[in-house]
């Protein structure tokens, strides 16, 4: 790291000064001020533009295909190729955070999705679509970490856990609306309108940000370490690409993974492997791109794992329930979305809630509640079979949706707190990326075994299968949820100065 590291410590703070910060903080609970909540809710409106921007597109790879006359393996690249440049560039933000300013980074990060939605919307073929969808990804890649290290900095620690629970808004609820709005979009108007409907969202989120957005913290003198940039190219990417592929499209001729998944998948652990090494390396004496130090804390490593099962869980319910409202439950697009939209909005609506609760209670209660609702309702998907009534197939989606809401806060916040400033913006990006390589993982598992058993038992057997899968390995998310405990924060100095007096 640069010289400011070596000058901070990289263990657990010490014990008493942040016992009495608190102590004084429960005292008389610390206000934000009005710049600081400006900050907040404009990069909290562009995060859940550009996340909900992200799953927009499944609904409407089909009308694309005769669209646009692509196949259905290369119109999934809108998919797979925003997810594999999200998989490099997300890596990559932590060093960005530190060398560009707040205000440089939304810029940039905004700009490139706005221009990237503008390209998408009058795209006049393919090819140029594609381009869009990349150049998307690269300001998607930059927001969420951007936007988790500023809360580090301004919230007030005894605020953090409220703070992050309008976080779980654009981190959950974003990305269940995707299907709905783009179904309704889809109902009445074009797929270009799918853009259109994003572009005046994200070019107002632009604006204000120009307008009103400051700077936060300091710059740090870090160098670019251009080998570490070079090796994320194969190894994010070749394990996004290869767990997207090796259950999907990119299967062999026998529904098994075809050869092109699994050597991906090998060049990915190779190089992923090599990647952890040179960071390691760069630890001793310069500044490495993804500071793994953050793995000291093992609240932050409890976190990170809870939160990569949770994500499983989570990817793998937002593809196969579709699957089953649609092939087998004979649902159109509309309807499916708007059978999973009360879950959605059930998890935005509880964020903030369930954030006070955790300033008040801590982590460990609402872990193992969320963790445990988890279990039983992939269970209960697992039931499901031509007959079941919508109306509990949506009132066990609510109490999915439930059960992750009270995951996502309480695991992002533990894991983040008791990080030195020096490591809010790598501890942010780790778990982001964590994020997208669990989403791909969880995909790529559940439709494997969707897919197998499916192809000789039938589709209804095929589901089981599946959703039985998802809430076996959900239960590692309830032995992980009683290693939970509160963490003493460290307050950024930064944080002093955001709240009104």
């Amino acid at each position: 790291m640069s010289t400011d590291v070596s000058s901070k410590p990289t263990g657990d703070p010490a014990p008493a000064a942040p016992t009495q910060v608190a102590a004084e903080a429960s005292a008389q609970p610390a206000k934000m001020s009005r710049e600081s909540v400006t900050v907040i809710a404009t990069l909290l409106v562009a995060t859940f533009v550009v996340i909900l921007n992200e799953t927009i597109m499944n609904v409407a790879l089909q009308r694309l295909m005769v669209d646009l006359g692509v196949t259905a393996p290369t119109v999934q690249w809108l998919s797979t190729g925003f997810m594999l440049t999200m998989a490099v560039v997300i890596p990559t933000t932590g060093f960005i955070l530190q060398r560009l300013s707040t205000r440089a980074v939304f810029m940039l990060a905004m700009g490139l999705f706005s221009g990237g939605t503008l390209l998408a919307a009058l795209a006049p073929g393919f090819e140029f679509l594609l381009l869009a969808r990349i150049v998307q990804a690269g300001g998607t890649a930059i927001m969420l970490p951007l936007l988790m290290t500023t809360i580090l900095t301004l919230v007030p620690v005894t605020r953090r856990g409220f703070v992050m629970g309008n976080v779980s808004i654009a981190i959950s609820v974003a990305p269940a609306m995707g299907p709905t709005v783009s179904g309704l979009i889809l109902e009445h108007f074009s797929w270009r309108f799918l853009f259109v409907f994003v572009l005046p969202i994200a070019v107002a989120a632009f604006a204000i940000g120009a307008r009103y957005l400051t700077n936060i913290g300091e710059k740090e003198k870090t160098r670019l370490d251009v080998l570490s940039v070079l090796l994320t190219v194969p190894a994010f990417g070749g394990l996004v690409y290869g767990l997207s592929h090796i259950g999907g499209e990119g299967g062999g001729a026998d529904g098994g993974p075809g050869s092109t998944a699994i050597m991906a998948l090998a060049v990915g652990v190779i190089a992923m492997v090599a990647f952890v090494f040179r960071q390691l390396r760069l630890q001793k004496s310069a500044a490495p791109l993804l500071d793994l130090r953050a793995f000291t804390f093992r609240m932050f490593t409890v976190s990170v794992l809870l939160l990569v099962v949770a994500m499983i869980a989570l990817f793998g319910s937002v593809i196969l329930l579709p699957l089953y409202l649609q092939e087998i439950r004979g649902l159109s697009s509309l309807e499916t979305g708007l059978t999973l939209l009360p879950g959605g909005l059930a998890m935005g609506l509880l964020g903030p809630f369930i954030g006070r609760l955790f300033d008040k209670v801590g982590p460990l209660p609402l872990t193992v509640t969320g963790s445990s609702l988890l279990v039983l309702a992939l269970f209960q998907f697992s039931l499901l079979d031509e007959g079941t009534p919508v109306g509990w197939i949506i009132a066990v989606h609510v109490g999915l949706s439930l059960g992750l809401a009270l995951i996502f806060t309480p695991a992002f916040t533990t894991g983040l707190n008791p990080l030195p400033p020096h490591l809010y913006s790598h501890g942010s990006a780790i778990m982001s990326t964590l994020q997208q390589v669990a989403g791909a993982a969880g995909t790529a598992l559940l439709v494997s075994v969707y897919a197998v058993v499916s192809a000789g038992a039938g589709m209804v057997a095929g589901m089981h299968a599946a959703f039985l899968t998802a809430s076996v390995i959900a239960v590692a998310a309830v032995v992980l949820a009683t290693l939970m405990r509160k963490t003493a924060a460290v307050e950024h100095p930064a944080a002093e100065h955001a709240v009104a007096h």
